[in-house]
């Protein structure tokens, strides 16, 4: 009997959970909303990029508008998490969707627009901007 139960033992599967940056986050998230977008599913692409997702340790908040859009998101969730948890090297990321009808939607239309946007995730470009003399 005791052999038996040795058999039903199972193995201990130790999954990677590197550590990644809010920056690593939203590039693959971006990625994924780019691959959707080059698929033809417009809508869901649009739930991702209607605002950046919040990083709080391995808990990815994303908010979104209203509850239909929510309904949307919640169907691709999967498919994202899977993504997400393969290219951060990470298993123990989470996402958390919060419905805020308050939310401002934040497009970037102009070349500057864009520029701020981009200088937001990342305040080295202004320094690169500077150093070569670059402009928007």
């Amino acid at each position: 009997m005791a052999e038996a139960q040795k058999s039903l033992v199972k193995e201990v599967v130790h999954l990677p959970n590197e550590p990644f940056t809010e920056t690593e986050m939203l590039e693959q998230w971006l990625k994924y909303a780019q691959r959707l977008e080059d698929k033809g599913f417009r809508i869901v692409a649009s739930l991702l990029t209607i605002n950046d997702p919040i990083l709080e340790g391995t808990k990815i908040i994303h908010e979104l508008p209203n509850e239909s859009s929510k309904i949307d998101f919640e169907k691709e969730k999967p498919e994202l998490l899977g993504y997400l948890r393969g290219k951060l090297h990470n298993h123990d990321i989470v996402i958390e969707v919060r419905v805020n009808e308050t939310l401002v939607l934040r497009k970037a239309f102009t070349n500057q627009d864009k520029y701020n946007r981009l200088v937001e995730l990342n305040p080295n470009l202004e320094l690169l901007k500077k150093m070569f003399d670059l402009d928007v």
